[in-house]
């Protein structure tokens, strides 16, 4: 998968500044375990850490050019992560129109797209990306994100350039930036919903989803080469669910090509079933042997699990059938709540945000999952984004949340986000933030996007609007959290059902469409049952399990004591010590859901991690 990192500069010789582009790399020396590489002329310097996973040999990166100019400098030059699907058609495609390869990677294909097209290469793209590319005849840098989102890259605009890197910590590196949090800063980090292209620190900022940044002598401009577009969809049902079959089936033929091992992630759901036997159909048409499949739970789980709203039933037991419906070759990692909790563990779960984001108990849970999973393999196959895509959240279905004035993910809470997340926060900061009209203001601003049909009814217009929300400010979320509790392991995690074409095909159908037959996900439902058994047909949606030990709240309870009682807590001067005390007071007869760990218990210890990790400046906070 890779991290890249780099710094244009156009009035200093960056040759002379190799130690620090050193220092900007190896910071995600977990996303790219296998090489390091730094590439220097003039105004530029780009870094690469490589997690090989295809053409082992031959991929070596910053890959330039072997054409060069009359200073005898490559033509281009890219630090590329991730990958694109299609890149043998459009291999083929380039050897027709004259091109010639010296590599079986992907990246040389990006890299002679971008000669033969431009900046239009990015057109032809399926994958999940981010890259930088120099090219040394215009003394440009094009900074480039997937339609998604689903790789990450940042970018810190300096007086004559820019620094940028797959993870803020590349960035924070360079002594030419600082980490600075101010109040909007503070709102991000707090709102649940993410923002495209903002961050919580000032100055840096994320290449948004489908993207292209370009920095040049004349400054720093973004462009869209992708937007989620409302179209009409005048396919019927049989079609539809034969169409979205078609997609991914495609989708996921073409990210079962690996140098190294590969797995599915297995919960059991609907999602990771489908995509599990899809995977197992792939590799069986290949002649290849039994998938690998990982699943996770919770010790004791089993024997003292208690219904949630949200969750009717443990995994396990459906996971437990698939396997023997499919015949994969399976593996269930079994987390305890003390090891939910090391020191260790929380450290690196931090780290890997690198931001003060977090979903409660499933950071750790995934952290640990994936490592033990990278034990096995290099590249697992993921579920995420059905939710969002097909309608699978049950806010989707309630008609008081869907319905609501903001986020429908806010709107299923009985206590508003923006009194959850800022209940330990100063009295006087909490009036400054003003979080709820924040909130209010960024879903507004979100809501504007969409496009609707002449036409529509009002209630597709209602449930347009809450696929776009889901699509555009929830998943980013969960695409974020895969990618950096994965990458922290030094593993390529790949998500079929984000394939673009899918997410175009399914967006545009109506509401009644992606819910003929009166339940959830009925699009992907009925384009997979035939792979898979009655049980999991049936399931109704679940999300990724939390522990239901209450140990787990014991322990964050501990660390906001600790907090409270260090004079030099970072975070201290921003927190209502007292509102903590009277809440450390109360005993945990139950455990916490996954919202208010998210958003309430787990804030000030995020905040307070975060400001410890980097130094972080918060001094236009304190009221």
């Amino acid at each position: 998968m890779c991290g890249i990192a780099g710094w244009v500069d156009f009035e200093r010789d960056l040759v002379r500044e190799v130690a620090a582009a050193q220092a900007m790399t190896r910071t995600m020396a977990c996303r790219g375990p296998d090489d390091e590489g730094i590439w220097s002329a003039g105004h530029v310097t780009l870094g690469h850490r490589r997690l090989a996973v295809i053409d082992i040999e031959g991929g070596r990166q910053p890959m330039r050019t072997p054409e060069t100019g009359p200073d005898g400098e490559p033509l281009v030059v890219v630090s590329y992560s991730g990958e694109v699907y299609n890149f043998k058609e459009i291999r083929e495609e380039l050897v027709l129109l004259g091109h010639r390869f010296r590599t079986r990677s992907d990246t040389e294909v990006v890299l002679r797209a971008y000669l033969q097209w431009g900046a239009a290469f990015v057109d032809r793209f399926n994958g999940m990306y981010a890259f930088a590319l120099w090219d040394t005849r215009t003394e440009e840098l094009l900074l480039v994100r997937d339609r998604l989102g689903i790789k990450p890259l940042f970018y810190y605009p300096t007086p004559a350039g820019v620094l940028f890197g797959s993870e803020p910590k590349a960035i924070l590196a360079n002594p030419v930036s600082s980490a600075v949090m101010d109040l909007d800063g503070l709102r991000d980090a707090l709102a649940l919903a993410r923002v495209p292209g903002r961050t919580p620190l000032r100055n840096l900022y994320e290449v948004r989803p489908g993207h292209i940044v370009r920095v040049s002598r004349a400054g720093i401009r973004q462009e869209a080469y992708w937007r989620l577009e409302t179209r009409p969809h005048t396919d019927d049902i049989p079609t539809s669910v034969a169409k979205v079959r078609e997609i991914l089936e495609d989708a996921v033929a073409r990210q079962m090509v690996s140098d190294v091992p590969l797995c599915t992630l297995l919960s059991g759901g609907l999602d990771s079933s489908a995509l599990t036997a899809l995977a197992q159909r792939s590799l069986d048409a290949d002649g290849g042997g039994r998938v690998r499949t990982f699943s996770v739970d919770f010790a004791g789980l089993a024997e003292n699990f208690q219904p949630e709203p949200f969750r009717e039933a443990p995994d396990a037991p459906f996971v437990t059938e698939l396997v023997r419906h499919v015949g994969t070759d399976h593996r269930e990692i079994l987390l305890d709540t003390a090891r939910l909790v090391e020191p260790g563990v929380r450290d690196a779960v931090l780290r890997a945000w690198d931001l003060p984001y977090g979903i409660g108990d499933h950071d750790p849970s995934l952290y640990l999952l994936f490592k033990a999973v990278r034990e096995n393999s290099t590249v697992a196959l993921s579920g995420e984004s059905a939710d969002e895509v097909f309608g699978g959240y049950l806010w989707f279905h309630d008609p008081v949340a869907s319905q609501a004035d903001t986020y429908p993910w806010h709107a299923i809470n009985k206590v508003p986000v923006s009194e959850q997340a800022t209940s330990f926060l100063d009295p006087s900061l909490v009036k400054e933030l003003n979080l709820a009209e924040y909130i209010a203001d960024q879903y507004r601003s979100a809501a504007d996007e969409v496009t609707h049909l002449p036409g529509d009814s009002p209630a597709e217009r209602r449930m347009r609007l809450a696929s776009y929300l889901n699509i555009t400010r929830f998943l980013q979320m969960m695409l974020d959290r895969k990618d950096r509790m994965s990458m922290a392991t030094g593993l390529e995690v790949r998500v079929p059902l984000c394939d673009h074409r899918l997410v175009e095909y399914v967006y545009n159908a109506p509401w009644s469409v992606k819910t003929f037959d009166g339940r959830e996900k009925s699009l992907l439902r009925h384009a997979t049952k035939d792979l898979l058994p009655e049980s999991i047909v049936r399931r109704r949606k679940a999300p990724y399990p939390s522990t239901q030990d209450p140990g787990y709240d014991e322990a964050v309870n501990r660390e906001l004591s600790r907090i409270v009682a260090d004079p030099d807590a970072p975070a201290l001067p921003l927190l209502n010590a007292e509102a903590i005390r009277s809440h450390l007071a109360k005993p945990v007869d139950t455990p916490y859901s996954m919202m208010q760990r998210s958003v309430y218990t787990e804030t000030p210890v995020r905040l307070n991690a975060w400001m410890e990790l980097h130094g972080v400046d918060t001094r236009s906070l304190v009221v």
